[in-house]
């Protein structure tokens, strides 16, 4: 039977490694029509996800939505996904990647991912991936060489600290950035003065809406920040629960 499908959401439904097979092949029949994929919730690892990147490479795929949100993968997972997307870049706009841990070669693999030209992702979910602070850095990197596509980048409850906070300010200078939501929540961020510096001599604040700082213990220089904000009668929204 024919049937034109667009939206896929088998999200929390005990689907494991090995069965993850089964709506890949379903999907391939109709996999030119399919706009957003939701398995999140469910135990892939790193099996299903490979399982999956044979739908992600095909030349068929236009893929726009994709959430993977703790399905228990790993850096081999993620260097499969981001090799599969990498093969067919140019469709994919959201990636839900949270909760899953990376590693140094996952978090290598999706940064040369954000590098392609032809990758136009506008909204990246990497929280609770235990990106580390050196990992961060090579994130940013990748990120200041092609940012202007993403709109929404969600670091939240990562150890990244102020030295990886700070590559990332790198990236809200680009006068090529047009980033609107950044979530930062409980990152090891004690220190918002290159934040202050950066939303004060940049073009940053046209675009950013909505920044989200909460359970991060930045003390004293929160004051410059509201000052900042003050002055420049922006509109950005900044959560703060300190």
């Amino acid at each position: 039977m024919d049937f034109s499908l667009s939206v896929f959401n088998l999200s929390g439904c005990n689907i494991a490694e090995k069965q993850c097979l089964i709506p890949t092949l379903a999907l391939k029949s109709n996999l030119s029509l399919l706009r957003e994929l939701d398995l999140k919730w469910n135990k892939l690892e790193n099996t299903g996800v490979k399982h999956l990147c044979d739908l992600l490479k095909d030349s068929c795929c236009k893929l726009e939505r994709l959430s993977l949100r703790r399905c228990y993968m790993t850096e081999d997972g993620c260097s499969a996904l981001t090799s599969a997307l990498k093969s067919n870049p140019s469709h994919l706009r959201e990636l839900n990647l949270s909760w899953n841990k990376l590693g140094d070669s996952g978090v290598k693999k999706l940064s040369d991912l954000l590098m392609n030209p032809q990758f136009k992702l506008e909204k990246l979910d990497l929280s609770y991936c235990s990106i580390t602070e050196k990992q961060c850095v090579i994130l940013t990197s990748a990120l200041k060489s092609n940012p202007s596509h993403l709109r929404e980048l969600n670091l939240s409850w990562n150890r990244i600290g102020n030295t990886g906070v700070k590559q990332l300010y790198d990236v809200l200078k680009d006068s090529h950035c047009k980033l609107e939501r950044l979530s930062l929540q409980n990152c090891g961020i004690t220190d918002v003065s290159s934040l202050t510096q950066t939303l004060t001599n940049s073009k940053a604040l046209q675009f950013l809406k909505d920044l989200d700082l909460s359970n991060n213990m930045i003390g004293d220089s929160k004051q410059w920040l509201c000052d900042v904000l003050q002055d420049s009668n922006c509109d950005l929204r900044v959560d703060e629960d300190l």
